[in-house]
């Protein structure tokens, strides 16, 4: 009999950072939808972190919001602690959080703040705590954790943001590999690599941006963040139990 996947997650905790908008709000959303409690992490966006608690509490889970600014050190260590009293476990944990440097006043940095950005929250941030967690997760013998990389990282893409996100981005992917010899065989560890989703930058993207993202995909068009979460949700439950140190692409197939 094929699983429901309305309770694949039935009985798990999952932290999600990054979660008050974009891939990380439909990666929890998806979480909570298939039985799971959320935690719902942001740097400062509580208005939105708590809708997002507030759907998953709609349907049906608990939920709770914390704060964390993940550039700092000290910030990614008492979120990993507070994060795991949540519930006294985690089953699920998705390192989604990212600097982004591609709108507001971080678009207009030099190379070197945005390489420092990107390098403290999606390289550092997602090691640190991706260790920390996965020890614990190895002590209480289960335990899955989801690393967020990009498509093109393994082919490169012109252009400062292109160098950025395949250096950063390369990394996170690359650690998930190690990461998953590490923890096995308690603790699953994988990687998603999405294309073009249409988040807050797609959204507002020029016509060149429009037409080079639809026609990079051999499906012709743009992801979307439900298309990441819906593989998070896979790779979380027990459909999954034999798939570890994977980087999987999302992005309707790379031309």
């Amino acid at each position: 009999m094929a699983p429901n996947p309305a309770t694949a997650l039935d009985g798990l905790t999952a932290v999600v950072t990054g979660a008050a908008s974009g891939i990380g709000r439909a990666i929890a959303l998806e979480f909570a939808g298939a039985g799971a409690d959320c935690l719902i992490h942001t740097r400062r966006n509580l208005a939105g972190g708590q809708a997002v608690a507030d759907e998953a509490i709609r349907l049906g889970r608990k939920s709770q919001v914390l704060l964390a600014d993940l550039a700092n050190p000290a910030d990614q260590d008492a979120f990993a602690t507070a994060a795991w009293s949540w519930q006294n476990k985690i089953d699920i944990w998705v390192n989604n959080a990212g600097a982004d440097t591609l709108t507001g006043a971080a678009a207009a940095w030099n190379f070197e703040q945005k390489l420092n950005a990107l390098w403290q929250v999606d390289v550092v941030a997602s090691m640190r705590l991706s260790r920390a967690i996965g020890a614990q997760m190895k002590q209480q013998g289960r335990g899955t954790i989801i690393n967020i990389g990009w498509d093109r990282a393994d082919y490169g893409m012109a252009g400062d943001s292109g160098e950025l996100f395949a250096a950063t981005k390369g990394a996170v992917m690359s650690f998930t590999r190690s990461l998953a010899r590490s923890l096995a065989p308690r603790v699953r560890v994988n990687c998603i690599a999405p294309g073009w989703i249409k988040t807050s930058w797609g959204e507002n993207a020029s016509e060149y941006w429009q037409q080079r993202a639809s026609a990079e995909s051999l499906l012709g068009r743009w992801g979307d963040a439900n298309d990441v979460a819906k593989l998070a949700n896979f790779l979380a439950s027990p459909a999954a139990a034999f798939i570890t140190g994977q980087v999987i692409a999302v992005n309707g197939g790379l031309q």
